[in-house]
């Protein structure tokens, strides 16, 4: 038995995926650096919210005994602590108040656990049998 996810969590993880990428974006956008600076950042945050939906999927495909190859699930997670770890070095080398590199950071993060979230809600909540992206192959056709 699939229980649907609350409208109050789906809600709240689409407001969470709202608030960081927004804000981080607002702040880039206001943000007092050069262009490729704001490149960089922006391509972080990109990289970051693709690199946890594809672990979220590998992680729930796994549970459910759909098959994910190692290497795949293991670029899963190494794209998303290398999205972490080119955060942080960014953030340490900018020139920035220590007040705006957190907010980047927490930006960052809320973002990130708000792609996760809405990656579940969807997984949870999509109708039985339907819409999964699996071709179900009948051979007596």
């Amino acid at each position: 038995m699939n229980q649907k996810t609350s409208n109050a969590f789906v809600a709240v993880s689409w407001i969470a995926l709202g608030a960081g990428m927004i804000g981080y974006f607002v702040g880039l956008a206001r943000a007092e650096m050069q262009l490729n600076e704001k490149g960089y950042y922006f391509s972080i945050m990109m990289f970051g919210l693709f690199a946890v939906v594809s672990v979220q999927k590998s992680v729930r495909d796994r549970l459910e005994g759909i098959p994910v190859t190692d290497i795949y699930y293991g670029l899963s997670w190494f794209a998303t602590l290398l999205s972490i770890v080119l955060l942080t070095i960014g953030l340490w080398n900018a020139t920035l108040l220590p007040s705006e590199k957190g907010f980047y950071a927490f930006a960052f993060l809320l973002a990130m656990f708000g792609a996760i979230a809405v990656q579940k809600n969807t997984r949870d909540n999509k109708p039985e049998g339907g819409g999964g992206g699996h071709i179900n192959r009948n051979e007596d056709n």
